[in-house]
């Protein structure tokens, strides 16, 4: 069981972030069955409050899983009772200038690590200039 969650977890994208814009972002440590943990980054300007993004994780957890089903392949639950939300911030995303600045923190979860989110997201854009600060909200 604890393969089988290791391998449907490396399925889970590191980064899911909008394409272009300013909006509210959240790492997330998703966990399967005996796995070891992942974090993950959220970050979508559709989501009003920092939450939105955590829910957002739960329900696109599994790809392939049924929107809001909570099921992942062959049925598994897939919804993230297994997530922790490590915190939040900002994320200013150019990508005509090929650039991301990850700032500020989130009111009900704290403010992420953003050298660990920074990471994360040149991992997932290595072609970008991607910083960050602590200050701002």
């Amino acid at each position: 069981a604890a393969v089988m969650a290791g391998e449907a977890l490396s399925l889970v994208p590191d980064v899911q972030i909008d394409g272009d814009g300013v909006f509210k972002y959240v790492l997330v440590r998703v966990r399967g069955a005996g796995a070891p943990a992942k974090d993950v980054v959220r970050g979508h300007g559709w989501a009003e409050y920092h939450g939105e993004g955590r829910r957002e994780c739960g329900v696109e957890l599994w790809p392939g899983g049924a929107e809001g089903s909570g099921r992942g392949p062959r049925g598994r639950a897939g919804a993230c009772r297994g997530c922790e939300c490590l915190g939040g911030g900002r994320v200013s995303h150019r990508p005509e200038e090929r650039k991301i600045h990850v700032y500020g923190y989130s009111v009900g979860f704290g403010r992420a690590d953003h050298a660990v989110t920074t990471e994360k997201l040149k991992a997932a854009y290595p072609d970008y200039e991607i910083t960050w600060a602590d200050e701002g909200y």
